[in-house]
């Protein structure tokens, strides 16, 4: 969608996932220097609000509970399954509660990000 880390090339980074948007908003040292489409939880699977942080990151990962299914990029930011990874994007919320951007988009976040960055949930 965009993204511009020249804005702001050094600094914390904080990543807001806004789930009425189905947008993913990225700050460093407060300013925006991303902001790209996503595909959160579908009925039923709903992406929870609040506070995370990134516990594990994967370049490679593959879901233990949906059949093997890929997760490249995956950050982890729960243990019992929420994480932003790449798949696919259908233009509304689609996923069992993960938070999935394109694959250019997921790199370009693990790129960003480290274990600790604080990932915060929004309706």
């Amino acid at each position: 969608f965009t993204w511009h880390p020249e804005r702001q090339p050094y600094g914390p980074v904080a990543v807001v996932v806004s789930i009425e948007e189905q947008r993913v908003h990225v700050y460093r040292n407060g300013v925006r220097i991303a902001v790209s489409t996503c595909s959160t939880g579908k009925p039923g699977h709903g992406t929870p609000t609040g506070v995370f942080v990134v516990l594990q990151k994967d370049r490679d990962h593959r879901s233990s509970t949906y059949n093997n299914a890929p997760m490249p990029n995956m950050n982890r930011l729960t243990w019992d399954g929420i994480a932003l990874h790449a798949g696919n994007l259908p233009g509304y919320p689609a996923s069992h509660g993960c938070v999935r951007l394109t694959n250019w988009d997921a790199a370009e976040l693990a790129r960003l990000v480290s274990k600790g960055v604080t990932v915060e949930f929004i309706d």
